[in-house]
């Protein structure tokens, strides 16, 4: 081999190893989208009263994924384990306030990595719970709504006042609301409207990007533009099959929906009303398709732009959120409707329009990325790069998903659920094992019957052996 050769292949090494740099045009921008309390309630799923033509769309160009889980049903916890890509546990990544800088010190998130090799890293919105957490992994402070005027309607907003002055913080107005209000009157339009601003100056800049961007609906309170309520026929809402507590289900499964009970109208205890938890649901459907359209004035911007081609998008709800199933409201539990989320991913040189139905975590988003854009993955990470399932995503992927919340910890395959519950020194408080095949509303707890105890043996072995334990 000549010395010319020699000197060109080791040039050739030198350059695939270097990190991204201002001049590095080849490598894809990454949009990175995150919808707070979004369960798989979209037509893209095979909901086919939901109006989310634009969620819908980006899953026509892009790949579903069919059974996408979060690792802690609660926001703080959820979004600091995907952006470290670590598995929670009892001791880390334990509630709403999570902060990832405090609980995984010394850890490089996501955003941190990706400014490290190069990107230009923007925040705007709700990403991680907390707008300071990780602030050095930002190219430039996140940004969010400076006010979010939660309610439209005047004696709605009399009353959340009067609530806040004699509760506190935990006073607050309805529960839902429909206004004669436009989308940039609430948060979500803000978020929007900067997206579409930064894009365009992102745009013009030589570096590649990574813009995450979250957004706050369909959290409570469900308040949105009466346009988007009038999309939906209220009398054909229904409540949901599984209105009742689940046959078997242990006491220290279930929650008294506490997050929806510092709501006006809402009573402390006991169930909602049948009026009531119609206009919930319905709430809550609005919430979704005005989202949706903000998301599509996001995706507009990147086709009118001429980015598309070039960017990696990746949609993905930080929970889902129990609609009334085993009389339960908000999420907070081990059950497949708290732990079932959407997740979309479009990216250059996959072919798109396609779904898999691969067992996925959402600690995989993060080694994820750095393959598609083609960056080394630091040594912490716990979850696996999804990229194969992209190329592949009708393989027979063979996994699990596992999960936890508060005392809980739960695997899902692609049949069953099995949930265990574990007190001080290891006491066992409970256990439940659902067949989604047999129950997919996971209605029946099955966990003593005889003919189950070689499975339960086999999902509490697996679940032992992936769990956190840090």
């Amino acid at each position: 081999m000549s010395r010319i050769v020699r000197l060109i292949l080791l040039c050739a090494t030198v350059l695939t190893t270097l990190p991204a740099t201002a001049a590095d045009s080849s490598r894809p921008n990454v949009l990175f989208i995150a919808i707070d309390d979004l369960r798989p309630q979209l037509r893209c799923y095979g909901e086919e009263q939901m109006v989310s033509p634009n969620i819908d769309r980006l899953a026509a160009s892009g790949v579903l994924f069919e059974q996408a889980y979060c690792m802690v049903p609660t926001c703080g916890a959820s979004r600091a384990s995907l952006m470290t890509g670590l598995r929670p546990s009892p001791k880390r990544f334990v509630n709403y306030l999570t902060r990832a800088s405090q609980d995984a010190p010394g850890i490089t998130t996501m955003n941190t990595h990706f400014r490290e090799n190069g990107y230009e890293t923007v925040s705007l919105g709700k990403v991680f719970h907390h707008k300071d957490d990780n602030a050095d992994g930002w190219s430039q402070p996140a940004w969010r709504p400076k006010t979010s005027i939660a309610y439209h309607v005047p004696e709605n907003q009399m009353l959340h006042r009067q609530r806040q002055r004699q509760e506190g913080r935990r006073g607050r107005g309805p529960a839902f609301e429909a206004a004669d209000s436009p989308d940039n009157d609430y948060a979500d339009g803000r978020v929007a409207a900067k997206a579409v601003e930064e894009l365009k100056r992102l745009s013009e800049e030589d570096e590649p990007f990574l813009m995450a961007v979250g957004f706050f609906k369909p959290h409570l309170p469900f308040v949105c533009p009466k346009k988007y309520w009038d999309l939906y026929d209220r009398d054909a809402i229904r409540i949901p099959e599984t209105y009742h507590r689940p046959q078997g289900a242990p006491d220290i499964a279930l929650h008294t929906s506490g997050e929806l009970r510092s709501y006006a109208g809402i009573p402390p205890k006991g169930p909602v009303s049948d009026e009531t938890a119609i206009s919930l649901i319905h709430g809550y459907y609005a919430c979704v398709s005005f989202t949706d359209a903000q998301i599509g004035r996001v995706l507009d911007t990147l086709d009118e732009l001429g980015l598309a081609d070039n960017t990696i998008v990746v949609l993905w709800g930080d929970h889902g959120w129990n609609l009334g199933e085993h009389k339960l409201w908000c999420k907070h539990s081990c059950f497949e409707t708290s732990m079932h989320i959407p997740l979309i991913i479009r990216a250059p040189g996959i072919k798109g329009g396609r779904r898999t139905d691969a067992m996925t975590e959402t600690i995989d988003l993060y080694p994820t990325l750095c393959e598609l854009a083609g960056l080394p993955l630091p040594d912490h990470l716990q979850g696996e790069s999804l990229v194969a399932r992209l190329r592949d995503p009708d393989a027979n992927w063979e996994d699990t998903a596992v999960g936890r919340y508060k005392t809980g910890d739960t695997i899902r395959t692609d049949r069953y659920r099995f949930s265990e519950y574990l007190g001080q020194k290891g006491k066992r408080l409970g256990r439940m094992l659902y067949d989604h095949q047999a129950d997919p509303g996971e209605d029946t707890n099955i966990v003593r019957q005889t003919d189950s105890a070689e499975l339960v043996k086999s999902l509490t072995e697996q679940l032992h052996a992936i769990k956190g334990r840090d």
